[in-house]
């Protein structure tokens, strides 16, 4: 696996400047752009790097967080605290994400996004006013084990962490949820079907290929 040495900054424009160009698959007016990685990665800071650099270039994007459209904790946290099954298929309201996040989105939707659903603190609604993303608006998805879900991203983005450095800069109360990325890694394989792969095991140095 070859990758290239990169600046965070430096990816971010090369990104952007990728977006600028990118064609919908289906036809549609937004691009549908994927950030994957586990929360040890830090996808959602790329995303909101990436959104800064498409900023500049005049173009809009919405930046929305998996962890905002997490299920009631009454349900994800039915079969205990630290199920493994649940974390990797039932924590996030995927029903909700297509509905009020991608439905808008397809071609002859309203651009109307909501960009979150519910509080991850306080597990409750955020009652956030939705959001009008204008035709040629980029959105920017980021969470973890994204690629398995079947959204349809016209790219993705996948920040790899060898599995020395997930378990280090994943905290030791949240390790229960390593076994799930193993998982993802086998199941999934987000290093070959993603578009663009990024290293992030040093935060200092990334790297990348795409």
């Amino acid at each position: 696996m070859r990758l290239e040495a990169i600046t965070w900054e430096r990816l971010g424009d090369l990104l952007a400047d990728r977006l600028l160009e990118l064609k919908t698959a289906d036809g549609g007016p937004w691009p549908r752009v994927a950030l994957d990685g586990a929360p040890a990665a830090r996808a959602g800071d790329l995303a909101e790097r990436v959104a800064g650099a498409l900023r500049i270039r005049g173009r809009p994007s919405l930046v929305v967080g998996t962890d905002g459209f997490l299920l009631p904790a009454s349900v994800r946290l039915e079969h205990g605290h630290r199920d493994e099954e649940s974390y990797y298929s039932g924590w996030y309201d995927t029903g909700a994400l297509w509905r009020e996040v991608f439905g808008p989105l397809e071609p002859g939707g309203s651009g109307r996004v909501l960009p979150d659903l519910r509080d991850p603190v306080t597990d409750r609604a955020t009652r956030s006013p939705y959001t009008e993303l204008p035709p040629g608006g980029v959105l920017l998805l980021h969470g973890p084990l994204l690629l398995h879900h079947w959204f349809p991203f016209d790219l993705s983005v996948h920040l790899l962490l060898s599995p020395g450095a997930l378990r280090r800069r994943t905290p030791e109360a949240d390790h229960w949820t390593l076994p799930a990325f193993e998982r993802y890694e086998r199941e999934t394989d987000p290093v070959r079907t993603a578009d663009v792969l990024v290293r992030a095991d040093d935060p200092r140095h990334p790297a990348w290929r795409g």
